[in-house]
């Protein structure tokens, strides 16, 4: 069988990101969802384009669907993580850099394990402010996990040294990633979700935010029972233990 969901041998069978947590920063996340398992989801918040903070249940819930969805593609590859809905997202799938600046911030004072960063901004106006935030959240042994580019379009912070970029390929399984050959720090998965029964995968939710996902969730597997790593490179570390997890199984035909 092709297509996305092909099943393959897993990459970390018997690990299921216990102990990891993980912020998702998008559009909050609907605990009563079914793809979602409401104790993996801990407190989170809500921040505002000034970069204000919200606490509380009713500020991380998720009106738009995205980050439920996003949160739900990395519980199916970890479900024994925990995530923490940072919501930036309000009326719409648009925010600006104070927000995410401030969120990436706000989980790194958390002292997180990794940051899901499904979004990005094509503004390179921003790039030393979020340059200086990913070097704050690596100096925590913080690995940032963020959008490459969309469309060929270099996104930050995910374009960033130091962050681990995704990009994405609609052929790619969704079991597997790979390393594309143009961007050697980079990882690329699938855009596709888990399959809806009766639904065509373009009819469903789909695009980079879930290859970012996907990724997020084999990180946490991959940093299951580790020690926090104490460099001041965690995206990098994490991009070499995924990748020798791929190279410990038989190559795809």
């Amino acid at each position: 069988m092709m297509g996305p969901d092909r099943p393959l041998p897993p990459l970390f069978p018997e690990r299921t990101g216990t102990g990891v947590r993980i912020a998702v920063i998008d559009s909050g996340v609907h605990p009563e969802h079914d793809h979602i398992d409401a104790a993996r989801i801990a407190p989170g918040v809500r921040i505002d384009r000034d970069g204000m903070c919200h606490e509380g249940p009713d500020e991380t819930l998720d009106r738009l669907g995205h980050g439920t969805a996003v949160t739900a593609a990395i519980l199916e590859k970890a479900p024994g993580a925990t995530c923490i809905p940072v919501r930036v997202f309000a009326e719409s799938l648009a925010t600006n850099a104070r927000a995410l600046l401030a969120a990436i911030r706000w989980a790194t004072a958390l002292d997180v394990d990794v940051i899901n960063l499904s979004l990005g901004t094509t503004n390179t106006a921003h790039t030393a402010v979020f340059a200086e935030a990913v070097a704050e959240a690596a100096a925590k042994g913080i690995a940032v996990i963020a959008a490459h580019d969309v469309d060929g379009t270099a996104c930050l912070p995910g374009s960033l040294p130091g962050v681990l970029g995704v990009t994405l390929d609609w052929d790619c399984p969704r079991e597997r990633y790979y390393v594309p050959g143009t961007i050697p720090g980079a990882l690329c998965a699938s855009g596709y979700p888990r399959a809806i029964p009766g639904v065509a995968p373009q009819r469903n939710l789909y695009g980079i935010s879930f290859a970012v996902a996907q990724v997020s969730g084999f990180a946490a597997c991959a940093l299951e029972g580790r020690e926090r790593h104490d460099q001041s490179a965690p995206a990098e570390a994490l991009h070499a233990a995924l990748v020798a997890a791929l190279e410990a199984v038989p190559t795809l035909s």
